[in-house]
C-alpha cells in the first residue's frame, strides 16, 4: 500500500463547480499519482504510475473517451 501522508490534493480542473462529481489528484507523490473523491477523502483511493496517469491525460486531451 502507498503511504499518502505526504500527498498534496488538487482538484481537477475539469470538476464541476456545483458539489456534484469531483475528483482530485496527487502528483508530488514519488513514482505514483494518486486519485480520490473530493467527496469522501478518507475513501478509497486509486493509485496509478506516473506513465499510466500521463497516458490517461494525453487521451483526454485527444477525445479518447468523449462519447
Amino acid at each position: 500500500m502507498a503511504d499518502l501522508t505526504g500527498a498534496v490534493w488538487h482538484k481537477s480542473t475539469r470538476s464541476g463547480g456545483n458539489g456534484g462529481d469531483c475528483v482530485e489528484v496527487a502528483v508530488n507523490l514519488p513514482g505514483i499519482v494518486a486519485i480520490r473523491d473530493t467527496k469522501d477523502p478518507g475513501g478509497a483511493t486509486l493509485i496509478v504510475g506516473r506513465a499510466g496517469w500521463a497516458a490517461f491525460l494525453a487521451g483526454v486531451r485527444d477525445g479518447e473517451f468523449d462519447s
